[in-house]
């Protein structure tokens, strides 16, 4: 298992007449989650895409709100993977405020696709290496 954690403060931009996250921003923050989780192993979207042409498109979001996400709340962004990726990667998430509190937790699969081909292609070695010893008993 790899777990990697990171924080976010709610901007009043992305809050609701009630100062609570949009529902709709809740995706932007899994992603920064995985973003930073692969910058924890070494490894960066761009990169991937530039130097190895790979590109990761969502297959599935699925998400559950426990409450709000509230304006200026510093919310931990704790983004889990349980098992090596094959095809797929399965991104796991779960949002707590200050408090420790769940706000928000679920997952997000992406698959691996050739840029030059567009077809989807299996996880790349790379990634893998990175992720091995992680999975190591």
């Amino acid at each position: 298992m790899f777990e990697s954690t990171t924080t976010h403060r709610v901007r009043y931009g992305e809050t609701d007449q009630m100062a609570y996250l949009y529902y709709g921003n809740y995706a932007l923050l899994y992603e920064i989650g995985r973003v930073e989780m692969l910058r924890d192993l070494g490894l960066t979207y761009a990169n991937m895409e530039v130097e190895h042409g790979i590109m990761l498109p969502v297959m599935s979001l699925n998400q559950r709100f426990v409450r709000p996400g509230r304006y200026d709340e510093l919310l931990t962004i704790t983004t889990t993977l349980r098992k090596l990726p094959i095809d797929t990667i399965t991104f796991h998430v779960e949002i707590r405020n200050p408090k420790g509190k769940l706000v928000n937790g679920g997952s997000v699969k992406l698959c691996f696709v050739d840029m030059k081909t567009g077809k989807a292609v299996p996880a790349p070695d790379y990634l893998l290496e990175k992720l091995r010893p992680h999975f190591e008993a």
